[in-house]
């Protein structure tokens, strides 16, 4: 294996790493919008209609859940790109000396 393919290489695990953090954010973003969904619901159905009460409070719920998990997700990945990237770092420093 030539330098170039071990950079390329590096280059890309970090590239797809990055872009599945991204993805996960978009997740995040859903299960922000499907808590808030489920505010409004509770909010203005509180006294009137008790399923989208009901309903209000399980999407809060279930959005809530979507956000700590993918949350988590993220913080690890984060974690993980750095570890990636720190060794690289060490191996592109290790094969110059």
């Amino acid at each position: 294996m030539t330098e170039q393919e071990f950079i390329r290489g590096y280059e890309t695990e970090i590239k797809y790493q990055k872009h599945m953090i991204d993805n996960l954010g978009r997740w995040f973003s859903l299960f922000f919008i499907v808590a808030s969904i489920g505010v409004v619901l509770t909010y203005f159905f509180k006294s009137n209609i008790q399923i989208a009460f009901i309903l209000g409070l399980v999407l809060i719920v279930l959005g809530i859940l979507g956000m700590l998990l993918f949350g988590y997700g993220i913080y690890k990945g984060k974690k993980n790109v750095t570890k990636v990237i720190d060794d690289f770092e060490t191996k592109l420093h290790l094969s110059k000396n």
